[in-house]
């Protein structure tokens, strides 16, 4: 399965951003999804994940409320509606693809879309 990730961009502190992961070449309901992020000089960090038919969803303990993630398996396209942004979640975003169950540990997803930049401005 290959994975596109759009919607990221610079947004002031305590707005919102919608992140979307478009999938093709085999159906999204076959995988768990997940989001992922990065920041400059830090390791790679779980955010969120959701299972394949979406009636289950996981979220980093820092989350706290403020992001949701979303699958729409009709358009294979899972989204992370992230809104109450700080600074401190400046990143580039991924969204990875696994034939499991549910998993926060990046090592365990097969598929993998390029970045999307959030930038959060104080």
């Amino acid at each position: 399965v290959q994975l596109q990730a759009s919607g990221g961009g610079l947004v002031q502190a305590g707005g919102s951003l919608r992140l979307s992961c478009a999938a093709s070449g085999r159906t999204s309901s076959s995988y768990t999804m997940a989001w992922f992020r990065q920041a400059p000089g830090k390791e790679r960090e779980f955010v969120a994940a959701i299972s394949k038919s979406g009636g289950n969803t996981y979220y980093a303990d820092w989350v706290k409320g403020r992001f949701t993630i979303s699958r729409d398996n009709a358009k294979n396209t899972v989204y992370l509606h992230m809104n109450s942004l700080k600074p401190e979640d400046t990143a580039v975003y991924y969204c990875a693809a696994y034939g499991g169950g549910y998993t926060a540990i990046a090592k365990h997803f097969d598929y993998w879309g390029q970045e999307t930049l959030v930038t959060v401005s104080s």
